[in-house]
């Protein structure tokens, strides 16, 4: 096993890489390590799901590990990936689960663990999870502790969790959305009962795709990944917005009337504006990931706002938040964290975010986006048998020194292994659409040549 922890939890093929044996040995080495350090209360854990299939034999494995550990179970069951961070830290709960691969395909599953008070592990935490379950931290009295009898823990189920979150949501809502008429695509996925349901009591007319999950539809042709049932929908219904959410609803991307994609960098464009405009954008500054298109960063120049640059993932963007004290920070990919409201990225939020600017202005999606003018953007994945391999490759560095020297200040370029995946993403920004196309093509080939 290669390090367990990828850029978001634990994740993998279920019952391949992502056994019920694993997901045990991870939930009791998360309870031991997120337990009550002075060891005079029962830890308690919040767990959550997405629909399908096999997080119902995780979530089995999952809550076996942790009553094992002695910590008492609070079960939610399907609900997204944000309510898991809120109700950890709602019900002060030690740690928080969820079992999702967010937008990965059904036959993936993964393990995301939060905090008390709901916050992502940083690296020395999940380090620390780690040797518990690969069995190298002899040095710890507590690694393999089974308590019996009265020590045991029990499991009951959370009621009310799914209302709590959703009110939850709603009291961040500056603007009523005054009939606002709005498609969701729930992605077969986890908020696939909760996202229709806020954003119909926050006052829109709300029509659903991808409201019926069955184990394995989740994402399938469908959701924040595959907007062409949506831009659909959005048509045929006359929508003023389409909404589009993952698997576990924690990013949110969004479609125009006229049916164009407005994504992560626009989303989080809008908002920054709507907390400059009110001056509740803290040190006037927002936090985007080396992906954010140099479109945006020109916009928020304009504007007077800062833009603070980190790694690709929702867990640097919150690191840079919070300690910095920042108030919103975001993805391209459409995660989008506000941290006055949550701890982790929250797709509901950003959706209602989105469609109360449009609501207070009056102007449309296709307007309020206007105000990024993206450089073409190409971006390839690359399928790799070793993706560390390439960051090694002597000739992969020497065809990105050519590259940027070709594109000089006009435009860059980025090579990324993914975190979750045997990927390698090469992203170009250029002058036109036919340079950023041509210059991704043949630097993928030479990613694609060296491993």
């Amino acid at each position: 096993m290669g390090r367990l922890f990828g850029t978001d939890g634990v994740r993998g093929r279920a019952n391949a890489e992502l056994t019920p044996e694993l997901a045990l040995s991870v939930a009791r080495a998360a309870a031991s390590v997120l337990a009550d350090r002075d060891g005079t209360s029962r830890p308690v854990a919040v767990v959550g799901r997405d629909p399908r299939a096999s997080g119902e034999m995780l979530e089995a494995a999952v809550v076996a590990g942790l009553a094992s550990a002695g910590a008492e179970v609070l079960r939610v069951g399907v609900l997204p990936t944000p309510a898991i961070a809120h109700l950890t830290g709602r019900t002060d709960a030690d740690l928080g689960v969820m079992l999702s691969a967010s937008h990965n395909p059904m036959p993936d599953n993964g393990i995301k663990l939060f905090s008390r008070g709901g916050h992502k592990l940083p690296d020395a935490v999940e380090a620390a999870i780690e040797r518990r379950v690969m069995g190298t931290d002899d040095g710890d009295p507590r690694g393999d502790h089974r308590p019996t009898g009265g020590g045991i823990g029990r499991v009951r189920d959370l009621a009310g969790a799914a209302e709590d979150y959703t009110t939850h949501v709603l009291s961040a809502l500056r603007e009523p959305l005054r009939d606002l008429r709005v498609v969701v695509d729930c992605a077969h996925g986890a908020a696939y009962r909760c996202a229709p349901e806020v954003y119909r009591r926050a006052g829109a007319q709300v029509h659903v795709i991808g409201g019926e999950p069955d184990g394995w539809n989740i994402n399938d042709g469908i959701g924040s990944t595959h907007l062409g049932p949506l831009i659909d929908a959005v048509a045929r219904h006359g929508a003023d917005i389409g909404i589009a959410h993952d698997g576990d609803a924690d990013r949110c991307l969004a479609v125009t009337a006229q049916g164009d994609v407005v994504d992560g960098d626009a989303i989080l464009a809008i908002c920054a504006l709507a907390l400059h405009e009110s001056g509740n954008l803290t040190d006037e500054t927002v936090v985007a990931t080396v992906m954010s298109n140099l479109g945006f960063h020109h916009t928020m120049r304009a504007a007077g706002i800062s833009v603070q640059t980190t790694a690709v993932g929702d867990r640097y963007v919150l690191e840079a938040l919070r300690s910095r004290g920042l108030s919103l920070g975001g993805e391209q990919s459409g995660h989008l964290v506000f941290l006055d409201w949550a701890t982790t990225g929250d797709g509901l939020l950003t959706g209602l975010a989105l469609m109360s600017r449009m609501s207070a202005t009056g102007a449309s999606l296709a307007e309020l986006a206007s105000v990024v003018q993206r450089l073409p953007q190409t971006l390839v994945n690359v399928p790799v048998t070793d993706r560390l391999a390439v960051a090694e490759s002597d000739e992969v560095a020497r065809a990105v020194n050519a590259v940027e020297a070709e594109l000089g200040d006009s435009g860059r370029v980025l090579l990324r292994p993914s975190g979750t995946e045997q990927l390698v993403r090469v992203m170009v920004e250029a002058p036109t659409q036919e340079k950023a196309d041509a210059v991704a093509s043949r630097l993928a080939d030479v990613v694609a040549a060296a491993t």
